[in-house]
């Protein structure tokens, strides 16, 4: 308290009655008595030692009521500080007789009456004799007097100060012969008068005196020892009652707390944490905004609190996790900064810094392990969709449903209220395969094209053609980190540069596609006004600038494929496995052991591993460094269609109605998932659960032991597809002939920030990275840019122009050869069909493979059947795709866009012998056409 604000005793104005023909009161207004000041610190005083020196008093120490002997009232103010910590809108505190003042509240001036004019005027009419009481003081008998004639002036009272600290204060000068002070300033309420004595306006008592010594008392008491001063303060602790013990305690208290938290060491402070469960670190984070920066950020803190509770599964999941937050972090704060230059709003930073992403993966995996079970009635939406038609693709990616029938279509879904947000219409055939990353959305069908669409609008951006019969499978490769030889040394590079689509077809060869960007040009393979046109006949993908290579090897329809990084895994009806660079193009290994056709492949980049799953009913687990098969998985006695990979996890699901669960490091049998009844249709799991549908049933099961949690859905024709990820999950099923999408959320109102995880670990956050400028060949990104410029150098022209000569030295039959092609007479009337329609499950077999299966279920097939080519009788010429290859292989530097690999000469298609004319050419049926060569001719530019 500065020397200037000094305590002050405000008193209550007295009232004198005087009885006459009417009752006249009059009101006096004392002004305030300005006690002494307390005496500030002699030197300045260390905080860390005094820590009560600044501490604020409470509000009730601040102003409080005081009661003199003889009734009188005042209130009691701390200074002009008390009156400034008040708040404008706090309630007036008033009573019988006297009234709290607003802050910056003037006294009525005309109604005031210095305490030294009230003494001089008591003694006026003393002398006088006419009146027996003093102003101010409520007068007991019942004689009439005259009110007084004018109004009182106030008065300022003098500086009151002690004369000795150790006695009562001296009585008030009197400017005209007042009464000796003991009759003014008695210490105790006159007696023995027939009538009551004059009074004073208050008569002090001890707690006045106090007031008036305290400030010699706190000289004192600063001279005092240590141990002496708490001596003294503890004794008169002693003899304190308990309302004042509890306003010091809540003074002290908040005042001698220590942060221990903010006076450890870091070390130490992770080590203390790391012994409280999630729960307790949950309501210390709300302590304090210190507490709860210090706990948000420790990522050794939440990585042990994820270990200890058994839910930390290693192989990279974490770090790409942590990665994808990372980059929506930065990719938020790239807007933030595009906004504020649109806007003069200055933006508030958050005053927390941003939890670290282990923390926000606990909170996932934590809700994702109990709101999935513990929730028993989650919410539930159904909805139509696609008519009849099977739904043959289902995802799930950034809050929408995107789902692809056989009817052509693809359709976007809103899980919330299952509103048909857009409809994507362009394919000519069946949707048999689908990925998306951001807003891009990939599709591949038995029209043998790859379309790109933007989610946004609903466009379809470009068209790409190249294979000849139906795409079956495709993947979205994303750029990350790899392990790559240079000069002996293992280093970690990131591939792709940029992102990559890689397809898979029955024309029994895969090819890769540069993922265009937003914004780079759009490319169609056909025109828009050409109609209805054989996008095989006109389409080359050597004349689009985002195809890079042609895989060719395989010897029969491409089934499955996975790819991560530069590595692709390809499965195939041929019954072998490849392995496969995308970047060169080359086939790294052949895996030969399955002795049937391979229908679904996984691919475990961490352990460097791929899986396989047959109609042999194996599952094989293969060494990408050796080639080599490292485990044999035996126990499904049919066809295993599915293979899904997790950290810990590998599950596999067969016809013959069961899912086997299985370790992925030793092949070691876990589980198996056995209450199926029909073969299964579709599944999907993490680290807590399955889903598997079949048999008009959607089950849950633990992933950890094996048990059923619960039936989703019963009681149904079919399930077609489901998939789930975070607080979401979707399944397609049949029901009395019309398909119909469920949603469920398992979350609840507080789970808003539930970050799910991606099936196979794949984020989207960083889809267009930084590193996608440094491209890895002079023909990837150049050529695109060269589309974007509309600029060829002479070079090229010249370079193409060779290329195109030396094809008809090639290909182009003399005047004297004619094209044929041999067809195998005995291939059944159904696979010559555009589509082939029927009911059941979607299990993507072959008639012959449903009858060694020992399953009577129909089957709907994909629209397309592999083709069975009977052997050529002559074979004279080798493929389109290997002329071109030869025709490359002459440029002077840049890495081939094909692949070097060669077709056996007994898998090529044949050409016949010479001819007097050039006939047209026999092309078998729309579903039966693989890799072929067609003859082009001299391209005009």
């Amino acid at each position: 308290m500065s020397a200037n604000q000094r305590p002050r005793l405000v008193l209550q104005p007295s009232v004198n009655t005087t009885t006459v023909v009417t009752t006249t009161t009059t009101t006096t207004t004392y002004a305030p008595i300005h006690l002494p000041p307390l005496p500030p610190p002699l030197s300045p005083k260390d905080p860390k030692n005094y820590p009560l020196l600044h501490a604020t008093l409470p509000q009730s120490l601040r102003h409080f009521p005081l009661v003199f002997p003889g009734g009188a009232r005042a209130t009691f103010r701390d200074g002009e500080g008390g009156d400034h910590e008040m708040q404008e809108e706090q309630e007036i505190a008033e009573g019988s007789g006297w009234r709290m003042l607003k802050r910056g509240e003037d006294f009525d001036e005309s109604n005031v009456v210095g305490l030294a004019e009230a003494v001089e005027r008591y003694g006026k009419k003393r002398s006088h004799g006419g009146l027996d009481m003093m102003e101010g003081v409520e007068a007991t008998s019942t004689s009439a007097s005259a009110p007084p004639r004018k109004k009182a002036r106030a008065a300022v009272l003098p500086h009151v100060s002690p004369v000795n600290a150790a006695a009562p204060p001296s009585p008030l000068p009197s400017p005209r012969g007042s009464p000796a002070p003991e009759s003014i300033w008695p210490s105790a309420p006159p007696s023995g008068a027939s009538s009551p004595l004059p009074q004073a306006p208050f008569q002090p008592d001890l707690s006045l005196t106090t007031l008036l010594t305290l400030p010699s008392l706190l000289s004192h008491f600063t001279s005092l020892p240590p141990p002496l001063q708490s001596h003294f303060l503890l004794t008169l602790l002693r003899h304190s009652p308990l309302p004042v013990l509890r306003t010091l305690h809540s003074v002290l208290t908040p005042t001698l707390a220590r942060d221990f938290l903010t006076l450890l060491p870091p070390e130490l402070v992770s080590h203390v944490l790391s012994f409280l469960p999630f729960s307790t670190l949950a309501r210390a984070s709300r302590v304090s905004r210190s507490w709860r920066a210090t706990i948000d950020s420790d990522p050794v803190l939440w990585r042990d609190l994820l270990k200890s509770t058994k839910i930390w599964f290693g192989g990279e999941s974490e770090n790409a996790f942590a990665s994808s937050i990372f980059a929506r972090r930065r990719h938020a704060e790239q807007e933030r900064l595009r906004s504020l230059q649109h806007t003069t709003t200055p933006s508030i930073p958050s005053s927390l810094p941003l939890p670290h992403p282990y923390k926000i993966l606990f909170k996932s995996r934590h809700l994702t392990r109990t709101r999935w079970v513990n929730n028993p009635e989650p919410k539930h939406v159904s909805f139509p969709a696609h008519g009849s038609s099977v739904v043959t693709c289902l995802i799930f990616s950034h809050g929408r449903i995107i789902s692809a029938s056989d009817d052509h279509s693809i359709h976007i879904y809103s899980p919330i209220t299952g509103e048909l947000i857009r409809s994507l219409q362009g394919h000519e055939g069946g949707v048999w395969a689908l990925a998306a990353s951001k807003d891009v959305l990939v599709s591949g069908s038995t029209d043998r094209t790859v379309r790109i669409w933007d989610l946004s609008t609903g466009r379809c951006t470009h068209v790409f053609g190249g294979h000849t019969s139906t795409v079956r499978c495709l993947a979205i490769v994303k750029p990350e980190l790899v392990d790559v030889e240079r000069e002996g040394a293992i280093v970690k590079e990131r591939w792709p540069k940029r992102p990559l689509i890689v397809t898979g077809s029955r024309d029994h060869s895969l090819r890769v596609w540069t993922l265009p960007r937003p914004g780079e040009p759009e490319y169609r393979c056909f025109g828009a006004d050409e109609g209805e046109v054989d996008p095989a006949e006109v389409c080359d993908a050597e004349e689009n600038p985002y195809h890079r290579a042609h895989l060719e090897g395989h010897d029969h329809a491409v089934r499955a494929l996975a790819a991560r990084g530069r590595t692709l895994v390809s499965g195939s009806y041929d019954c072998s496995v490849r392995i496969w660079d995308t970047i060169t193009g080359t086939c790294k290994w052949v895996l030969v052991g399955h002795t049937q056709k391979v229908y679904s492949v996984v691919l475990d980049p961490s352990r460097n591993q791929a899986c396989s799953g047959s109609m042999d009913g194996t599952v094989r687990v293969w060494n990408l460094l050796t080639g080599q098969c490292q485990h044999t998985l035996t126990g499904h006695t049919s066809l295993v269609g599915l293979l899904g990979l997790s950290p810990s996890h590998l599950v596999s699901a067969a016809a013959d109605s069961t899912l086997r669960i299985w370790d992925p490091e030793t092949g070691e049998l876990r589980h198996t998932l056995a209450a199926h009844t029909g073969a299964i249709t579709c599944f999907q799991h993490d680290e807590f659960k399955v889903l598997s549908g079949s048999d008009g049933n959607l089950k849950m099961w633990n992933v950890r032991d094996g048990t059923i949690v619960r039936d989703l859905l019963t009681g149904i024709t079919g399930v077609w597809q489901v998939v789930f990820e975070g607080r979401w999950c979707v399944a397609a099923s049949n029901r009395s002939d019309a398909t119909v999408l469920d949603v469920w959320d398992f979350g609840t109102e507080e789970d808003d920030d539930w970050i799910g995880e991606p099936s196979g670990g794949m984020y989207d956050e960083d889809g267009f990275s930084e590193a996608e400028d440094e491209d890895e060949d002079e023909l990837g990104t150049a050529r695109i840019q060269r589309m974007t410029t509309g600029d060829e150098d002479d070079d090229d022209e010249q370079e193409q122009a060779d290329v195109d000569a030396m094809d008809q030295d090639l290909l182009l039959p003399s005047d004297t050869e004619s094209v044929d092609i041999d067809i195998d007479e005995e291939e059944p009337p159904y696979r010559r069909r555009h589509r082939h329609r029927g009911h059941g499950v979607p299990v993507d077999v072959d008639d012959d493979d449903v009858e060694s299966m020992g399953e009577t279920m129909d089957r709907r097939s994909e629209g397309v059947e592999a083709s069975r080519w009977a052997p050529p009788t002559t074979t004279t010429t080798s493929s389109r795709s290997q002329t071109s290859q030869i025709g490359r292989s002459a440029r002077p530097s840049g890495p081939p866009l094909a692949s070097t690999s060669r077709r056996p000469a007994n898998d090529a298609v044949g050409v016949a012998g010479p001819s007097t004319t050039l006939g047209p050419r026999t092309l078998p049926a729309n579903d039966e056409t693989p890799t072929r060569p067609r003859i082009r001719s001299t391209r005009r530019r």
